[in-house]
């Protein structure tokens, strides 16, 4: 009986082998990996990425109290309260 697709000609070791399959003869896992080399260029960005919000918060964080004290002393100059 020829199979009519390639999904009845499994072995019984495909079907019933859960385990992992092994590593290829040249596999060496000393070597980094691009996964590894981008993981680190990424990491690199997300430092830099923090101390520009970082400093960018400090700023919003200055201009928010100067603006605020700007119309507390206005508020205070036309009411005449101190």
């Amino acid at each position: 009986m020829a199979a009519s697709n390639s999904y009845e000609v499994t072995s019984w070791a495909d079907q019933w082998d859960n385990g992992p399959d092994p590593y290829p003869a040249n596999y060496d896992p000393s070597k980094t990996s691009t996964k590894d080399k981008y993981t680190k260029k990424v990491g690199e960005g997300f430092g830099k990425t923090k101390s520009v919000a970082s400093s960018g918060m400090k700023k919003v964080k200055t201009g928010a109290h100067v603006g605020f004290h700007w119309i507390k002393d206005k508020y205070h100059k036309t009411t005449g309260k101190q």
